[in-house]
C-alpha cells in the first residue's frame, strides 16, 4: 500500500492542530512568560510546517496518480484477512484489556494471530503463553509499569 505524501501531510496537520489546541489547556506558571505548554506548542508548529510541506509536495508530484495505491498483496484474500485481524486485535486490546486484564487479552490476541499466520495450535499456545508472561514480568519487574490485571486482580503478584 502506497500513500501519497499529501495524505500524510493532511494527517500531520490535523494532529498538529489537535496537539496545539490541547496544550493550550495546560496551566500557566505565575510570573513567567512561558509555561509547560511552550515545548509541545513548538513541536506542534514543527509538525504543522512539516505537514504543509508534505501536502504541497504530494499534490505537486501527484500528476494524476491516485492518493492511495493498494499493492498486489490486497488481491490475496488471506492477506486482507490478516491485515484486518491485526487492526481488530488492536481494537480488542483497547476495549477489553481494562476489564479482562493484560494476560488474558494478550494471550487471546497472540493465539488468534499466530494461528491466522499459519502456526500450529500447540506452537501458538506455547509462544503466546511464554511471550505474554515474559512481557508481564518485564513491565512489572524491570520497567515498573503496571499492566491491567482485570479479572486476575485477586491473584495479582
Amino acid at each position: 500500500m502506497r500513500f501519497n505524501d499529501a495524505v500524510f501531510g493532511v494527517l500531520l496537520i490535523v494532529f498538529a492542530i489537535a496537539e496545539i489546541a490541547y496544550t493550550r489547556t495546560f496551566p500557566t506558571l505565575h510570573g513567567q512568560a512561558y509555561g509547560p505548554d511552550l515545548f509541545p506548542i513548538l513541536i506542534g508548529v514543527g509538525f504543522l510546517i512539516t505537514g504543509v510541506v508534505l501536502t504541497v509536495q504530494g499534490l505537486a508530484q501527484r500528476a494524476g496518480a491516485p492518493l492511495i495505491e493498494v499493492g498486489d498483496w490486497a488481491a490475496d484474500r488471506r492477506n486482507v484477512v490478516n491485515f484486518a485481524l491485526v487492526l481488530l486485535a488492536l481494537l480488542f486490546y483497547i476495549l477489553a484489556s481494562d476489564w479482562l486484564g493484560f494476560i488474558p487479552t494478550s494471550f487471546i490476541i497472540m493465539v488468534v494471530l499466530l494461528r491466522s499466520f499459519g502456526s500450529g495450535l500447540i506452537t501458538a499456545l506455547v509462544i503466546a503463553a511464554l511471550t505474554t508472561l515474559g512481557i508481564q514480568a518485564l513491565f512489572a519487574r524491570v520497567l515498573l509499569v503496571p499492566l491491567p490485571w482485570g479479572l486476575l486482580q485477586p491473584v495479582a503478584w
